[in-house]
């Protein structure tokens, strides 16, 4: 059986290490305090950025429409490509597949995963910000398996409207140097 102070000092070790490691969660240089809202802020966004990418290897009767993601004067910004608002970003996704080479028989949808690592978000009350780098894995015909095609950064901003945690700006970038004017 433990005594009181065995039992404070129990509680007090735990609570220490406890703050310990929130402190170690805080990425160095970043400005932000660490709360238990700011923790569920960057679950919540975290989240939100996972069902994002889950969507695209959804199938068209399951699949949310990606434009919800987003604010309503959101931002998707694709290479030199920038769509604006929610009908813009839907038609950025609703683009028809380009013509295939010259002598190349038409490209057909196929099915595609995308995952995610190393997630940086950090939380400024009712905006934040992430990086995230995604990895793209493709079929070259159904049926084949799937091989790696693409990777790079998303730089993203988020804005919480109605408790919902929203893109406010999402931009794609291949490399390491984050976009021009990037602020966390």
């Amino acid at each position: 059986m433990k005594t009181s102070a065995n039992r404070w000092i129990a509680a007090t070790l735990g609570a220490l290490g406890v703050v310990g490691c929130l402190s170690l969660a805080i990425p160095a240089g970043a400005e932000e305090k660490m709360t238990a809202q700011s923790l569920i802020d960057r679950q919540q966004i975290l989240d939100h950025i996972t069902r994002y990418y889950y969507n695209f290897g959804t199938s068209t009767e399951k699949k949310t429409q990606e434009e919800t993601f987003y604010a309503e004067d959101g931002v998707l910004i694709l290479g030199t490509g920038r769509y604006e608002g929610r009908e813009g970003i839907k038609a950025a996704y609703n683009r028809p597949l380009p013509p295939p080479p010259a002598g190349a028989a038409p490209r057909e949808r196929t099915a595609f995963n995308v995952t995610i690592d190393n997630a940086l978000i950090i939380v400024h009350g009712d905006t934040a910000t992430s990086q995230v780098i995604y990895t793209e894995y493709r079929q070259d015909n159904k049926g084949d398996p799937m091989k790696m095609t693409t990777q790079g950064k998303e730089y993203s901003t988020f804005v919480k409207v109605k408790g919902q945690w929203l893109y406010k700006t999402r931009q794609i970038a291949s490399g390491s140097q984050p976009p021009e004017g990037w602020k966390e």
